[in-house]
């Protein structure tokens, strides 16, 4: 049976970093529920930089406490190099769906586009105007004023240019009963 009073030291740690890591990520959520509510940004693209967020927060965590445990630092690096060696090439084979995710983060924090704007997307071979419906993780939904429903990939919207040609007086009433 192992003496719990010889881990002393690394359990108090442990439960430092974790209360230390929740708190973090709580005041990134609040953060980010500030941010997205000055910004008129939906409910549902918040939750894509809440998810990162977590990922975030918790690889940290993961980290930190496997390092406190007494993994020797040299394993640690070699284990933590091949998983990432092994992500990166699944990365590198779903690349899209990488550039999407880092789009529509983009998007989120730093493009004036938002849901109920009139655009235009810049694009020699298309004519896109219409209205933006939604913005998902991977897609932007409009309305062309044609009637057709389109979905642009984010990183299109990002590559390619867009032409804000009304934005929406009204901006979207976001619902107060999110994810903690």
């Amino acid at each position: 049976m192992l003496d719990l009073m010889s881990f002393k030291k690394e359990i108090l740690i442990t439960v430092v970093v974790l209360i230390v890591i929740f708190g973090l990520n709580v005041l990134s959520k609040q953060a980010i529920r500030k941010f997205g509510r000055t910004s008129s940004i939906d409910i549902n693209s918040r939750k894509i930089i809440f998810y990162l967020s977590n990922l975030f927060f918790y690889g940290i965590g993961i980290i930190l406490i496997t390092l406190i445990w007494g993994v020797n630092l040299q394993e640690f690096s070699v284990f933590i190099s091949s998983v990432l060696a092994i992500v990166g090439i699944g990365f590198v084979a779903q690349w899209s769906i990488l550039s999407n995710l880092t789009a529509s983060v983009i998007l989120f924090f730093s493009h004036p586009l938002r849901l109920g704007d009139r655009i235009r997307v810049l694009d020699s071979d298309f004519d896109w105007t219409g209205k933006v419906e939604d913005i998902s993780g991977f897609y932007l939904f409009m309305r062309t004023d044609d009637g057709r429903r389109i979905t642009i990939p984010t990183n299109l919207v990002i590559q390619k240019g867009i032409e804000i040609l009304q934005q929406d007086e009204h901006p979207v009433k976001i619902d107060e009963t999110e994810t903690k």
